[in-house]
């Protein structure tokens, strides 16, 4: 049963990065072509500024001895449809395991309850809470010698928010066990969306603060990219949301066209016991 919850789970993460890429071609990359026409009229103007002619050509022959590994139109192609499809895919089995985890344990009925719930609770903790702490840049913004601690910062942020969503999930738990009475299920809710909001507070003000957006950067072009940026991490998980839980519901609960052909097999004793 849970090979097959796997398989769909990566089916589905497949449409996910598939729907992904869609929006991220559309909304995303006219925003990164932006930054990056951006960056190279910055970077031209920094290099004619300073120099004498001589130097000059020197610099655009050696501009042209070095062209790029890995051309513009291939990346936001086929580059960004293989990222996207390999990232729903990871997201989609990690997605199967956690509903067949927190299946029947966090008082939800049924398999597409559940989906839905922890498809909204891991955006809220994988994608939404470490962009409010460290919202993602386009290439024209951010420097080239900090992006490895820029890329630590935000996986700590990641770490913190998801083990702060266990940590509430078990103290909903606990909760919803003491009080079963009348309200009981709506107070362990609430104390367990407090208990993460408090964790992810206290991690956000101690870790380091990092702004590294030039003063002279369009603040419309950075909006839209951020925008862009975790409307295409809540497709993600809003596909896998809604995709899932019907497919798991097949594997949980067969259709009744299934159970009944084992219904004469079982029914034959007690019909020969009756005609004896």
């Amino acid at each position: 049963m849970m090979r097959r919850l796997l398989v769909f789970g990566m089916l589905v993460g497949l449409l996910a990065g598939l729907v992904a890429f869609g929006f991220a071609s559309i909304a995303g990359e006219p925003q990164v072509d932006a930054a990056i026409a951006l960056e190279e009229a910055a970077a031209q103007g920094e290099a004619v500024a300073p120099h004498s002619h001589g130097e000059d050509e020197a610099a655009a022959t050696h501009s042209h001895e070095e062209p790029a590994e890995v051309s513009r139109s291939t990346q936001k192609g086929i580059g960004l449809a293989v990222a996207t499809g390999l990232y729903g895919v990871a997201m989609g089995g990690l997605f199967a395991i956690a509903c067949a985890v927190a299946y029947g344990r966090i008082g939800v009925p049924g398999m597409r309850a559940t989906a839905a719930t922890v498809a909204l609770v891991g955006f809220i903790a994988v994608a939404l809470v470490p962009f409010l702490k460290y919202p993602a840049n386009p290439p024209a913004v951010g420097n080239p010698d900090t992006i490895d601690r820029r890329t630590g910062l935000y996986v700590v942020m990641v770490l913190v928010s998801v083990l702060a969503a266990l940590i509430a999930a078990q103290v909903g738990r606990v909760l919803a066990g003491r009080s079963a009475g009348r309200g009981g299920g709506w107070n362990a809710w609430l104390a367990s969306a407090g208990a993460f909001t408090v964790l992810v507070t206290v991690a956000a003000v101690l870790l380091p603060v990092v702004n590294e957006v030039p003063v002279s950067f369009p603040a419309e072009l950075l909006w839209r990219f951020r925008l862009s940026s975790l409307g295409t991490q809540a497709l993600v998980w809003v596909v896998l949301g809604l995709g899932f839980g019907p497919l798991a519901e097949r594997v949980l609960n067969p259709s009744p066209a299934r159970r009944t052909t084992a219904l004469p097999v079982s029914a034959s004793p007690a019909s020969s016991g009756t005609a004896g």
